[in-house]
């Protein structure tokens, strides 16, 4: 299991890496234009996801892999998760029925990193 949880966080990090490197790499004329919930959103709230994305990403594997602090997996797999429930919500209200599945599996997979993390196969 603990392979499995490894991999299912390196999934999970590598997913948020792209897209919170794209939600900050791009200017916001250009993301606004590719994504469409972002029209509706704040001016900050596409970059603010962004870094809360990487920086959940990071929390995911370097932790563990530094062995410096390794409660912070688990904590950082929490908060995707979190993230990943608020985009399901806005994909839903929005009907954008195709963004459900990269976030609904993203959302599983950073919920099962946290629960192992917390739980069973803690470090």
């Amino acid at each position: 299991m603990n392979i499995v949880l490894w991999v299912s966080a390196g999934l999970v990090a590598a997913g948020f890496l792209f897209s919170g490197g794209y939600k900050l790499a791009l200017p916001h004329e250009k993301y606004v234009a590719a994504q469409a919930w972002a029209r509706d959103a704040p001016p900050w709230a596409p970059r603010t996801i962004g870094v809360l994305e990487v920086l959940g990403a990071l929390g995911l594997i370097l932790p563990a892999a530094a062995g410096v602090a390794p409660i912070l997996v688990p904590v950082a797999a929490t908060g995707l998760a979190v993230v990943m429930a608020g985009a399901v919500v806005l994909h839903l209200r929005r009907a954008e029925f195709p963004a459900l599945v990269p976030s609904g599996v993203l959302l599983v997979l950073a919920a099962v990193v946290a629960w192992g993390r917390f739980g069973p196969y803690a470090f």
